[in-house]
């Protein structure tokens, strides 16, 4: 089997590349893609240090900030990527990019799409923006990326419950440990479609309306929510 070649941009400390890497290593052989490239807009994130750990290149995207990086386009062009992961990366990708690889990016947004999406929501300000609308459930959301924030086919959402009592570390934390179990198992499922989507056969892939998991149960431990999820995703 020929795995996929991915990268995987990241702007913060990688917990969900890391929660990736493990799930990948678990899968072995039965792997749908590789990660070849790591790369952040940030030249202290932790997901670099993550990725020389495991003995992945490295790199920095160009961005005002940061001039003299390489820009996107010429590092995926680099390393022969086909297929593009973002990890709690907070840069908008540019169109031209988002444009070649088109159905061939992926990213996880930690709350419900579209009402908790759009520039400037992400991470605590997701959050305390589900807690102020007083919703009782929230959840990561997995979707395709297109030149819009948040805006891509959405491919699958695990609704978490809102607790009596929740602040925004707290609920964070519990839409984290759904986020590490959901994204790399739609990161890797989704991989197997890359090939196909290559030699531009769509014909077959349905994106018109994302899959909605049974709810989070906080009670359980991870064993026993991944064991769930995964029945879950191949029902």
């Amino acid at each position: 089997m020929t795995r996929v070649r991915a990268a995987v941009l990241a702007s913060g400390g990688g917990s969900n590349l890391q929660a990736l890497l493990d799930h990948l290593a678990t899968l072995g052989d039965a792997r749908a893609l590789d990660v070849v490239l790591v790369a952040s807009d940030r030249a202290q994130a932790g997901a670099l240090e993550r990725a020389r750990s495991a003995g992945i290149r490295t790199a920095l995207v160009q961005t005002r900030s940061c001039p003299q990086a390489t820009a996107l386009e010429h590092l995926l062009e680099s390393h022969e990527v086909q297929y593009v992961v973002l990890a709690g990366y907070l840069q908008l990708v540019p169109a031209w990019v988002t444009q070649q690889f088109a159905w061939r990016m992926i990213n996880v947004h930690p709350g419900p799409l579209p009402r908790f999406g759009g520039p400037g929501m992400y991470g605590r300000h997701v959050h305390r923006a589900v807690l102020a609308a007083g919703v009782d459930r929230t959840g990561p959301t997995v979707h395709l990326v297109d030149e819009i924030y948040d805006h891509g086919a959405q491919l699958a959402h695990w609704p978490v419950p809102v607790l009596s009592g929740d602040d925004e570390q707290c609920l964070a934390a519990r839409v984290l440990r759904a986020e590490h179990l959901l994204f790399p198992r739609m990161v890797n499922d989704w991989g197997e479609a890359i090939p196909r989507l290559l030699d531009r056969d769509i014909t077959t892939i349905d994106v018109s309306s994302p899959l909605t998991l049974p709810l989070f149960d906080p009670e359980l431990d991870d064993a026993t929510l991944a064991a769930r999820l995964d029945a879950a995703l191949t029902g």
